[in-house]
């Protein structure tokens, strides 16, 4: 996630770098070619381009639209998470037990294996999400992708938690639960079962009461319906037939705009054929941001600086459960660097 206030020029230039080169070498040829070997042959009416444009910033609007849902629905979803993780550690320290017959100290024991398992869960859960889909830009095979490869490399070592999800296993989990991660394909489910075992068996204990039982129960059902809300976005991608031709019609409209662009300036004058090189650049650059801004934002677990901050929100539900348990010694939060946050 992105936390300064306005995006600066290396955010724009790491994003877009490489278009703006492309884009300014094809404005400056047309010139060229137009200006030295007098080719109108080449240049084509205004209209048709101003036509072909506005269609292009209405079909990219509409992608814009749907990405943003995709990524606000993804922070809605972790912010779910947030207040029922809340909720439910609150709820498994405040039931005690009506069994005399069970230690205090098993029973603390018992409370903090479950909260400890569901912090595990939530970083297990976060690393999952980051798993690459064959959509993602980080799994595309070409140069683009490579690039991509490189900005998730930069996030990893500038945060030192980043890839540190085993190590959070090791310390939250008993070694025998850990040692039952590479049997489960999907190993935050499984976690969230043996929650639920844990309880019922606490219940039948009598350490907590039928209705408690309900209620953690409805909990551990929210986090199931959470991370089902996840995985949609996270393995349903933006319909491909939307996002695909807004970028070829995008491409399309920019190839168009300097054959349009110089016949208009080149009205004014020689000068003008010169002017039309950096209003043509600026007005292509200006559609390139628009789809790369959609192109990005519709995949908010890709592991890149668009993302939902999901390392940072597990750190804060961690802490807040810690201290719910009692803990003192407490992790410090995430913070942002380079006006990054993950």
């Amino acid at each position: 996630m992105i936390t300064t206030k306005y995006v600066n020029y290396k955010q724009v230039l790491n994003l877009s770098g490489a278009h703006l080169i492309l884009i300014s070498i094809w404005c400056t040829l047309i010139a060229v070619l137009f200006y030295f070997f007098n080719w109108q042959w080449m240049t084509i009416p205004w209209v048709p381009v101003a036509v072909i444009g506005t269609a292009e910033a209405f079909l990219v609007g509409f992608k814009n639209n749907q990405a943003y849902d995709r990524l606000w629905e993804a922070r809605k979803i972790w912010g779910g998470i947030v207040n029922s993780s809340r909720s439910f550690a609150s709820m498994v320290q405040a039931f005690d037990t009506k069994n005399e017959e069970i230690g205090v100290f098993d029973l603390e024991d018992r409370k903090k294996r479950i909260i400890y398992r569901h912090i595990a869960w939530l970083y297990t859960f976060r690393e999952q999400l980051l798993i690459p889909t064959e959509w993602e830009h980080i799994s595309t095979e070409n140069k683009l992708g490579r690039i991509n490869l490189r900005r998730n490399r930069l996030i990893k070592a500038g945060f030192p938690d980043y890839g540190r999800a085993p190590i959070f296993l090791h310390k939250y989990l008993s070694e025998e639960e850990y040692e039952l991660k590479s049997e489960y394909k999907n190993f935050a489910t499984y976690l969230v079962s043996q929650q639920a075992k844990d309880i019922n068996e606490l219940k039948n204990m009598n350490a907590i009461t039928d209705f408690n039982q309900v209620q953690l129960q409805t909990c551990l059902n929210e986090f199931y319906g959470f991370q089902g809300q996840a995985e949609r976005i996270k393995k349903f991608p933006s319909p491909r037939q939307f996002a695909s031709t807004a970028f070829v019609f995008n491409i399309l409209f920019i190839m168009l705009l300097p054959l349009g662009l110089v016949n208009e300036f080149a009205k004014l004058g020689d000068w003008g054929i010169w002017t039309s090189i950096p209003f043509c650049i600026t007005i292509g650059w200006i559609y390139i941001i628009m789809e790369l801004v959609g192109d990005y934002s519709e995949n908010p677990f890709a592991g890149l600086m668009f993302d939902v901050p999901m390392l940072s929100i597990c750190r804060t539900i961690e802490i807040d459960l810690l201290q719910m348990t009692g803990e003192t010694d407490l992790p410090d939060p995430i913070a942002s660097k380079n006006g990054v946050l993950v």
